[in-house]
């Protein structure tokens, strides 16, 4: 008797709404109001994820009209609080989640099916994109995003103290806007393009010095190797690395 009730849980925790081109799956959570886990790996798709007030995972699902049902094999499993979403490789789809505001770890991938948007959310997030940029605005915790061709855009609400962080991308801009009271030791590089920052980076004597250009009050920096620096006395490292594009690092307005 207590198996058959455990399986019934189990498949109550997913509803599922199914239209031509559309699909909506809540997840309800194990334990609502803890940190929660969002695994997303597919091939093909534009994942969209922000914060909202509420206790499920709501996930819905676009697809090509002309594709129809043959689309609809999206799937989320939950488990101790852990969401796994997945679709076949071959098949191109548009994912919208609603996530709630409590803190999350959030572990995004797609390979060639458009943009990773992440906004309004709390915890420590790992963006990989292949073909697509990557945008996670107004996040409170860390950060991780790397694409081989798209632009990084990020900006922070608040930052995990002690985290540290990585933006990378070979052909893209990249655009990360952090607290004025940030602590970390940064170290960037653009191999085709210049860095910019409002920050004042206090270098590290063991490293070559970077110059310094001002207009505005915004530092132009050139080497033609790393450029580390500090900033707040320094913290965890934050690596930005771009090979055909400029940095920017500003304080977040």
């Amino acid at each position: 008797m207590k198996r058959y009730c455990f399986v019934l849980i189990i498949l109550l925790s997913t509803v599922r709404i199914v239209a031509q081109g559309y699909q909506q799956l809540v997840v309800h959570l194990s334990q609502p109001g803890k940190v929660f886990t969002l695994n997303v790996n597919i091939g093909r798709a534009a994942i969209n994820v922000r914060g909202y007030d509420g206790k499920d995972v709501v996930i819905n699902v676009e697809t090509d009209e002309k594709n129809g049902r043959e689309s609809m094999d999206v799937t989320a499993q939950e488990k101790n609080n852990e969401v796994t979403v997945a679709a076949p490789r071959r098949k191109a789809v548009r994912l919208n989640i609603r996530v709630p505001e409590t803190s999350g770890i959030f572990k995004l991938s797609s390979i060639n099916g458009g943009t990773i948007m992440v906004s309004d959310v709390t915890g420590n997030l790992e963006l990989q994109n292949k073909s697509g940029g990557i945008s996670a605005l107004n996040i409170s915790g860390s950060v991780i995003a790397s694409t081989l061709s798209g632009r990084i855009t990020v900006s922070f609400k608040n930052v995990d103290p002690g985290v540290p962080m990585a933006f990378s991308t070979i052909s893209g801009g990249i655009n990360v806007s952090f607290p004025a009271d940030l602590k970390a030791n940064l170290k960037i590089r653009s191999d085709l393009g210049k860095v910019y920052s409002d920050f004042d980076l206090v270098g590290d004597a063991a490293h070559p010095k970077a110059v310094r250009d001002e207009k505005d009050g915004v530092y132009h920096l050139s080497i033609d190797d790393w450029i580390f620096g500090r900033v707040g006395g320094g913290g965890p490292e934050m690596l930005i690395k771009n090979t055909n594009g400029n940095i920017h690092i500003y304080k977040t307005k």
